[in-house]
């Protein structure tokens, strides 16, 4: 098992280019399954997540080679089932639901894993692909759906999920009739998935807002694409130029799609200017200062930011708080900034953080993607030594993260532990 070993206290400096996004290639990658010709996918991060949705894609009968951050699949012989061994490892792999209801009429697929961040269950999948003919059964921690083909229908969500708005609009892809999608997460990554059916030969308009309508078509072409930068791997390096109080350039950074957390920044001090080449510069505006936070569906604050920008309001000046709205066991890295000197105290879901001087090197241990991010970022700023356990987690969402920091002037380094 390997581990991170940071040496804090070196200003960043220079430039950092953003890989493909995680989560707009998982689900861009499982709606291959739906294309009758060869696809071929290009910026896809070379990522622990990647490598087993390649897998499954293999064993549900996609062909698939990868290599220098391009993907080419073709589907071969489609079949039904994912099996546990990898659907464990990886919650997007319920992905496959939509997409193999809506071709065989079957589907069988494990319940999902995934980082350990709250339930999230997969009911608003299950229901929504009911109202559209499906019918499930829990088998032996397997869910076993059956339809005799999909039929357009409306659905509101209760929620705007993400997982769920992506598994309809691939299954409503294929479907027969129209499917109108209401209360949908409008994140950008919907967007990005949407496009890239609509490469396909899909009829979808409306991504990005909270109705989509989707008339199905009786089949996808194959098609090129190129996957959207991944804006929270570009958030957490906006935090890394601020937290180590240095300047960065990043190179493919999607500002538009992080303006909730931009104005959280410059609240608390942090100039992010777009440059007139394309580059995003980072670096202090003055001394930084605490703010209040509450996570949102997207446009609101992502909650896959809170645990980053938690860490750069360990040290600013004054206090703030972060309210988590969409997990509700997202703050397990809370006792590992404290180890690190931090001063956070947890009330519900809801964490207030007082600004220390300075944080202090220490043993600490990841307990999920973001939560490695965060523990990185204190890490970089911390006096003395570091030492990141459980860095697998860090390795499902971050491409080459500890090569592209030492690049900027950061002492970190990869080691494996024994045993």
């Amino acid at each position: 098992m390997d581990k991170l070993i940071i040496e804090g206290g070196e200003p960043l400096k220079g430039e950092i280019t953003i890989s493909g996004s995680k989560n707009a290639a998982l689900p861009i990658l499982t709606a291959c399954l739906l294309a009758t010709g060869p696809v071929r996918l290009t910026n896809v991060p070379r990522l622990r997540d990647i490598n087993t949705t390649l897998k499954l894609l293999n064993i549900l009968g996609c062909e698939t080679a990868f290599e220098n951050g391009v993907v080419n699949a073709h589907v071969r012989a489609l079949k039904h089932e994912a099996p546990y061994d990898l659907v464990k490892t990886m919650r997007a792999s319920v992905l496959c639901l939509g997409p193999l209801l809506g071709l065989l009429g079957e589907a069988k697929v494990a319940l999902p894993g995934g980082c350990a961040i709250g339930a999230r269950p997969v009911d608003m999948h299950l229901r929504a692909l009911e109202r559209m003919g499906a019918r499930f059964i829990l088998d032996s921690g397997y869910i076993h759906g059956i339809c005799g083909g999909l039929i357009g229908a409306r659905i509101m969500f209760d929620f705007p999920t993400v997982g769920g708005t992506e598994n309809l609009l691939m299954a409503a892809s294929v479907a027969k009739g129209c499917t109108i999608l209401e209360n949908c997460a409008r994140e950008p990554e919907v967007v990005d998935l949407a496009n890239f059916l609509n490469a396909m030969g899909a009829r979808i308009r409306g991504a990005g807002t909270s109705v989509i309508e989707v008339e199905g078509v009786r089949s996808l072409s194959g098609c090129e694409y190129s996957v959207m930068p991944d804006r929270i791997e570009a958030g957490t390096y906006l935090v890394a130029g601020a937290i180590t109080d240095g300047e960065l350039i990043l190179r493919g950074c999607p500002t538009v799609d992080l303006d909730a957390l931009i104005t959280k920044l410059r609240e608390m001090g942090v100039l992010v200017e777009s440059l007139p080449d394309g580059g995003v510069l980072v670096r202090r505006d003055g001394p930084l200062t605490g703010v209040d936070v509450t996570t949102q569906p997207h446009p609101g604050f992502p909650t896959d930011m809170q645990a980053q920008i938690m860490a750069l309001m360990c040290v600013a000046h004054g206090s703030g708080t972060i309210q988590e709205k969409i997990f509700e066991n997202r703050f397990m890295h809370v006792p590992e900034l404290c180890r690190m000197g931090a001063r956070i105290s947890l009330k519900d879901r809801t964490a207030m953080v007082r600004g220390v001087d300075h944080l202090v090197g220490a043993p600490v241990m990841a307990s999920d993607l973001r939560a490695s991010a965060s523990l990185v970022l204190a890490g970089l700023v911390a006096q003395g030594t570091t030492e990141i356990q459980r860095i697998y987690h860090l390795d499902r969402g971050y491409e080459r993260m500890e090569e592209k920091l030492s690049a900027v002037g950061a002492h970190i380094r990869r080691e494996h532990e024994q045993g």
